[in-house]
């Protein structure tokens, strides 16, 4: 059973005087248990309202969202839900207290068993700002102390909207070392991102979305599988012809293909040779998650 498993979760935002927004379309995708799952996408993609539904703090207008075997259709439906799931929503929402160790304080409270608050402080580098009035915490510190509140009370899963947006670079990696020890210990953790590296590093699988769909999923070695073929220093036009009759996709002089044996390559020198191109410059390196995403988010970052 994974930990979490959506299906079709549509919402829209409906508008007055502007046109509504599509923010999730017929979402679907299933997060494994005991795994990181990194939703990764440009802004605008979904990823937070998608988040925001299936941790139950906003309602989808169709589609399901199912959360430790469990359905979950709002914030107060589930008792069992609330002492197992752990939030971090983007901005905001930490609790109105003088300081960040009564914010913590406070927040563990709610859970029995809690989590080791020294150790979920210290892990993320936060010791020295416990006592700093929250107003007066750094965008960075404020992001920190969300994740370990959503962390108090040993969730069996965590919903995690961009945890280290903000966060400085040293930061950053304490935050990942410590998320990386939660699932070691068990939790599941899904997050949502920008960052390709932050979900190169951390995720076990992962989930691009681009205009409020999912686009791909897999592990890292599933998404990036083949090659990205290059071609240029010549004319466009032949480049893209050559590249469409060998290949039977190029955009922009690129293609992704699965070969890499001289023969398939030798037959692409040549095809460009006839074609009057024989300048022309082949590079062709294996695919990364960076060059699937750039493929598949290219559309809606050129909107």
């Amino acid at each position: 059973m994974p930990a979490l498993d959506v299906i079709d979760l549509t919402k829209t935002y409906r508008r007055r005087r502007a046109e509504d927004v599509r923010a999730a379309r017929e979402v679907t995708f299933a997060a494994p248990e005991g795994a990181i799952t990194a939703v990764l996408g440009p802004n605008g993609a979904g990823k937070t309202t998608t988040l925001e539904c299936c941790s139950g703090l906003r309602s989808a207008d169709s589609g399901r969202a199912v959360v430790l075997g469990r359905e979950r259709k709002n914030a107060a439906d589930d008792q069992w839900l609330r002492e197992h799931v752990g939030v971090m929503v983007q901005s905001g929402g930490l609790p109105m207290a003088p300081t960040g160790r009564e914010v913590l304080r406070h927040v563990s409270r709610f859970y029995s068993p809690r989590a080791d608050l020294a150790r979920l402080t210290g892990a993320l580098a936060l010791d020295d700002a416990l006592d700093t009035q929250v107003r007066r915490l750094s965008g960075g510190q404020k992001q920190r102390l969300a994740v370990a509140c959503a962390l108090a009370g040993k969730p069996q899963l965590a919903f995690l909207d961009e945890p280290t947006s903000g966060v400085d670079p040293h930061a950053r990696r304490t935050c990942w070392e410590l998320l990386r020890e939660e699932r070691a210990a068990g939790t599941s953790v899904v997050l949502t991102t920008h960052h390709i590296d932050e979900a190169q590093a951390l995720a076990d699988h992962v989930v691009i979305m681009a205009g409020g769909r999912v686009v791909a999923a897999g592990a890292v070695g599933e998404l990036a599988h083949g090659y990205r073929l290059r071609v240029t220093g010549a004319d466009p036009g032949r480049i893209s012809q050559v590249l469409e009759r060998v290949t039977g996709t190029s955009v922009d002089g690129e293609a992704f293909v699965e070969w890499s044996d001289a023969r398939t390559l030798g037959q692409l020198t040549q095809a460009l040779v006839d074609a009057g191109a024989p300048e022309a410059h082949v590079e062709l390196s294996p695919r990364t998650l960076e060059s699937v995403y750039l493929e598949l988010t290219r559309e809606e970052a050129s909107s």
